[in-house]
C-alpha cells in the first residue's frame, strides 16, 4: 500500500488522532535533509474557517515549532514541529518517587512553558496545556508543549491560568511535608483567582524561595525534630477536618 502523501512534501506515517472534522497526523518531512517529524494538524468542514483565523493568529507571535499552514482540497493543514517525551501524567502520580527539590524545578519549568504560550491565540495555547500534550523530555532536561490542536470552545487567557494550576498541583500534591507557604501557595492555586498565567507566574516567583527556604530548614532539623513537627501537622489537619 502506498504510503499517503500531503502536498507532496509530507509523508504520513501515522493517524494520532480523529474526530468529526479535525484529525492529527505524524509525518516526515520528505524535503529537508534530515527529514524531521512533524505534526498535522487537519481542519475541514465547520473547523475549518474558525481555525484558519486561530492559525492565522499563531503567524503573529513567536512560536518556534510552528512551520506554517496551508489550505487544499477543503482542507486547513497546520504545521508543526513533533516533540519526543513522556506527557505529565506518565511522570507525576500518587506514589511517585521524585524529591522537593525536584519538583519545584519541574513546576518552574511548566511555569515557564505556560508564560511562553500566553501570547497565542487561547484555543491554541489553552490545548498545548492539556495533559497529552504537556511532554517532559527528561533526557534533556526540558518541558515542552505537542502541538495537538484539539478543537476546545470558549477557551480565553483564565482558562490558560486554570489548566496550568491543574498541571501544577500534580507535581506539587498537597502532603504532610508542606510547610505554611507551600499550603499557602496551594490554597491560592485552589481558589482560582488568578485572571491570567502572568499574575500566576509573578506570585509562584514571590513564593518559590519561600518554600524552597522551608523545605532546606525542615531538612536540617533532626530526625526526631522532623517526626514531632510531622505529628504536629498531622493532628492539626485531623482537627481542621474534624471540624467541618
Amino acid at each position: 500500500m502506498d504510503a499517503l502523501m500531503i502536498r507532496e512534501r509530507y509523508k504520513v506515517v501515522r493517524v494520532v488522532y480523529t474526530q468529526p472534522d479535525y484529525a492529527l497526523l505524524e509525518a516526515v518531512d520528505i524535503a529537508e535533509r534530515e527529514t524531521p517529524l512533524c505534526l498535522l494538524n487537519l481542519f475541514e468542514g465547520e473547523l475549518l474557517h474558525r481555525y484558519a483565523r486561530i492559525c492565522s493568529g499563531i503567524q503573529a507571535v513567536d512560536c518556534p515549532a510552528f512551520r506554517g499552514m496551508f489550505l487544499e482540497d477543503g482542507t486547513l493543514t497546520a504545521v508543526f514541529d513533533d516533540c519526543r517525551g513522556e506527557n505529565i501524567d506518565r511522570i507525576f502520580y500518587r506514589g511517585d518517587e521524585w524529591s522537593w527539590e525536584e519538583r519545584l524545578r519541574y513546576a518552574e519549568m511548566v511555569f515557564h512553558q505556560a508564560l511562553s504560550l500566553a501570547n497565542l491565540p487561547p484555543e491554541v495555547s489553552c490545548a498545548a496545556m492539556l495533559s497529552r500534550n504537556l511532554i517532559f523530555e527528561l533526557s534533556s532536561d526540558r518541558v515542552k508543549s505537542r502541538y495537538m490542536l484539539l478543537p476546545m470552545e470558549d477557551m480565553n487567557a483564565r482558562e490558560l491560568a486554570i489548566l496550568t494550576t491543574d498541571q501544577v498541583r500534580k507535581i506539587l500534591p498537597r502532603t504532610i511535608r508542606a510547610g505554611k507557604a507551600e499550603r499557602e501557595f496551594l490554597d491560592r492555586l485552589e481558589s482560582g483567582v488568578f485572571r491570567s498565567i502572568v499574575p500566576l507566574y509573578a506570585y509562584w516567583r514571590e513564593m518559590e524561595p519561600v518554600i524552597r527556604e522551608e523545605r532546606e530548614e525542615f531538612k536540617k532539623k533532626s530526625v526526631i525534630r522532623r517526626g514531632f513537627i510531622l505529628l504536629g501537622r498531622a493532628i492539626r489537619r485531623a482537627a481542621s477536618r474534624g471540624g467541618r
